[in-house]
């Protein structure tokens, strides 16, 4: 074998030994490692959801460096803890070790601390744009719906608590009548979701001072022209329907504050227990939420249209209620299509269970107002993406989406998550993503109408006291046995 480099012993020899390995390729080989440790799995199902673009490293600063917690790792850590039935932060790390230990690399640290640093670096710019990402993707146009197609967009609020601390008290104060230490604080929520696909559409949080009502009001961007707002008594303004009027959105609603207009009161008959009546704009009082000039530019009357809804159904509390909405055509939106839209209205508490109940975001667990927020983010984000994968599974095989149930697509994502490896070729991937979308698609519930569900509670509390003054104050009973827990 020739040596061509005889006198140049310097440099390297082709014909004796392998090229150095440049730079470029051994961080391609680091690359590759952190890759592998990735628990990206879920990218396999809500790659079309989540931009990639938004993921990626920062070109400088904070998430700049390819780490195992990187920008994009930590996403979707963070992601798969919202989705866990566990959803604590050791439960994430619990993952990198099993993925670590499979693939034979060095394990990580058992400490939360890494991950929890690197899920606050988390912009919430960024999961705001997720978030606004799967929105537009939320619910397009169904021809086929009722009230000729148009979208409809169901309000409702609810309350979320989170763990008693000072940064926390500060900007959601428990209420007044707990004592100091002895309640959690307390935030309002107020959301927008398209009916027939269940996505959120938008959100605002408050604390006890802000009503449902102003923080809608702060949602009107939500609403584009020719949109259909459906929402409950508390929503049942003057303002706010002639604001909404404005923007070319309609209205559909429960009468409340208002006394039902009558037949012989009603300015036209169009059926039975069907009106077309209108509203006086009402007088001026400094205890109205909007300011006066607002008020003087309200029109001085509303035309409306005002629908006796009888239930006929047994299990229902309410036998009859009344329905007020800007839909006066009563050929083109008939009353029973009225009437069936706004008891589909029940959906968007459903919504909230689905968010709050089955992922868990009854109680939150951070413990600052800015990792609140972000913790928000994702449960609306990981709750969006999961309803946009039951809209693709619904469509591909039919089925109405809102019969889907959500806790079984859930359950369904979770056994799932193990399979889609990142090391699977692109074709086993699609054939898992396409079982698990048929999987999800037969998780009918099945409709049972009529069926009665009380209000009510079967299993009894444990008698524990309660906590009235703070720990380290508080005297606990000697004999449990004799106290009995307070009515909830």
């Amino acid at each position: 074998m020739k040596n061509s480099t005889l006198f140049l012993p310097g440099f390297h020899l082709a014909t004796l030994r392998r090229r150095p390995r440049s730079e470029r390729q051994k961080l391609a080989d680091e690359l590759a490692k952190i890759r592998h440790k990735s628990i990206r799995q879920l990218d396999a199902c809500f790659t079309r959801f989540v931009p990639h673009q938004i993921l990626q490293p920062h070109a400088s600063g904070t998430l700049s460096r390819r780490r195992l917690f990187s920008k994009e790792n930590t996403f979707w850590g963070f992601f798969s803890q919202i989705l866990d039935a566990d959803g604590g932060c050791a439960e994430v790390v619990r993952k990198f070790h099993a993925v670590a230990a499979s693939r034979r690399f060095t394990q990580p640290s058992t400490s939360t601390s890494a991950y929890c640093q690197a899920r606050s670096k988390l912009k919430e710019t960024d999961l705001g744009r997720i978030l606004a990402h799967t929105v537009a993707q939320a619910d397009k146009p169904d021809k086929e719906g009722l009230l000729q197609g148009r979208r409809v967009i169901v309000v409702d609020g609810t309350g979320v608590s989170m763990p008693d601390t000072s940064a926390n008290q500060h900007v959601w104060p428990q209420r007044d009548h707990q004592n100091a230490g002895c309640g959690f604080p307390q935030a309002t929520l107020c959301a927008c979701f398209a009916l027939r696909t269940g996505a959120l559409l938008s959100y605002e949080i408050g604390n006890k001072k802000n009503s449902e009502l102003l923080l809608l009001r702060k949602q009107w961007s939500t609403f584009t022209p020719a949109d259909i707002f459906l929402g409950d008594k508390g929503y049942c303004s003057y303002y706010d329907v002639s604001r909404f009027a404005d923007q070319g959105v309609d209205t559909l609603m429960t009468l409340a504050r208002r006394t039902p207009v009558t037949a012989a009161e009603a300015d036209q008959i169009l059926g039975d227990d069907d009106l077309l009546i209108h509203w006086p704009k009402p007088k001026w009082n400094k205890c109205l939420s909007y300011s006066y000039d607002e008020w003087l530019a309200l029109p001085e009357r509303l035309s409306l249209r005002q629908l006796k809804v009888t239930v006929k159904q047994q299990g229902f509390r309410t036998k009859f209620f009344y329905v007020i909405t800007t839909l006066t055509d009563p050929n083109t939106y008939p009353a029973a299509q009225l009437a069936e839209t706004y008891f589909q209205r029940w959906d968007v508490e459903l919504f909230f269970r689905d968010i709050k109940t089955t992922m868990g975001m009854d109680i939150l667990r951070c413990k600052s107002p800015s990792m609140i927020r972000k913790e928000l983010l994702m449960h609306f984000i990981v709750y969006n993406c999961i309803r946009l994968l039951m809209v693709k599974a619904a469509q591909a095989r039919g089925v109405a989406t809102r019969l889907i149930s959500f806790k079984a697509s859930v359950q369904a994502l979770r056994q799932w998550e193990g399979l889609l490896k990142s090391d699977i070729n692109l074709k086993e991937q699609t054939r898992l993503v396409s079982s698990l979308c048929d999987t999800i698609a037969a998780s009918v519930i099945r409709q049972r109408q009529g069926r009665r569900e009380p209000r009510c509670v079967k299993r009894r509390p444990k008698n524990f006291q309660r906590l009235t003054r703070p720990r380290h104050e508080m005297l606990e009973c000697p004999h449990r046995s004799s106290y009995r827990a307070e009515a909830a």
